[in-house]
C-alpha cells in the first residue's frame, strides 16, 4: 500500500483479507491511512463475517452481488451474493477498528461491513480474455472481482477530492442502485446479512448508477 501510494497512485484495489486482530487500528494509521487516495477492499467470500483490511476505517469495503438480466426500466435485477452458508459476500461488525464519522447505523457500534458493492457471484461474473495461465474467456466472481471494479469507477470519476473518498459514497446514496434483496446468513440486527432499503452490510448502500456517488 505505502510503496504504490509513494509511487503516486490515487486509486489502489485490495483483493485479500484474513481475521481481524487487536492490531488492526496499529495497522490502519501504518498501511491505510493515505488521504486523498481511493483505497477499495473485498468484503471476503465466506459469507457473514467481517474481513481485515475490508474493516479498515479508511478504505472503501466492497460486498458482493448476483447481476441478473430483467426485462424491468434497468434491465437488471441484484441481489446479496450466496451461493452457500460459507460462500458468499462478507459483512458484519467490526470488532476492533473504531466506528467512523460517516457511518450511522445504530446496529453495530464499531466499523459495519460493506459500504458499496459490485457483482461478484461467479454464476452471473465477469467475463475476462485470458492471456496468462489460459487462452479465452473466463468468467471471474468474488469480491475480488468488485474491488478492482469499484476501484475503477473511482477512477473514471477522476482525482479524488475528499481526504478519504468513501465519505462521497455516503453523501451521494442515492445516486447508488440500492439492493434489498437477498441475506447470506441469519444474524441480529439483520441488517449486518441481509439486504434492506437502505443500508446493508453485504451490499452497504448498493451499487454503481453512474459516477455521481464517487464524485467529490
Amino acid at each position: 500500500m505505502n510503496e504504490a501510494v509513494t509511487l503516486g497512485a490515487k486509486f489502489v484495489s485490495n483483493s485479500y483479507g484474513g481475521s481481524e486482530s487487536s492490531s488492526d487500528p496499529t495497522y490502519d494509521a501504518s498501511y491505510f491511512k493515505h488521504p486523498g487516495v481511493a483505497i477499495t477492499v473485498s468484503s471476503g467470500d465466506g459469507g457473514y463475517g467481517v474481513e481485515y483490511p475490508a474493516a479498515s476505517q479508511y478504505v472503501t469495503s466492497v460486498g458482493g452481488t448476483a447481476l441478473r438480466r430483467s426485462s424491468n426500466s434497468r434491465g437488471w435485477t441484484e441481489s446479496v451474493w450466496s451461493t452457500t452458508k460459507t460462500e458468499g459476500a462478507g459483512s458484519g461488525c467490526s470488532a476492533y477498528d473504531p466506528k467512523p464519522s460517516w457511518q450511522t447505523a445504530t446496529g453495530c457500534s464499531k466499523r459495519t461491513v460493506a459500504d458499496v458493492s459490485a457483482v461478484a457471484d461467479p454464476a452471473t461474473g465477469v467475463a475476462v480474455y485470458q492471456t496468462y495461465g489460459g487462452t479465452g474467456w473466463v468468467v471471474y466472481g468474488g469480491t475480488s472481482v468488485a474491488s478492482p471494479l469499484i476501484a475503477s469507477i473511482y477512477g473514471d470519476a477522476g482525482t479524488p477530492v475528499a481526504s478519504y473518498p468513501v465519505t462521497d459514497i455516503y453523501n451521494h446514496a442515492s445516486s447508488l442502485w440500492d439492493v434489498t434483496s437477498g441475506s447470506t446468513a441469519s444474524c441480529s440486527p439483520a441488517y449486518l446479512c441481509t439486504a434492506e432499503v437502505g443500508y446493508d452490510g453485504p451490499t452497504g448502500l448498493g451499487t454503481p448508477d453512474g459516477l455521481t456517488a464517487f464524485t467529490g
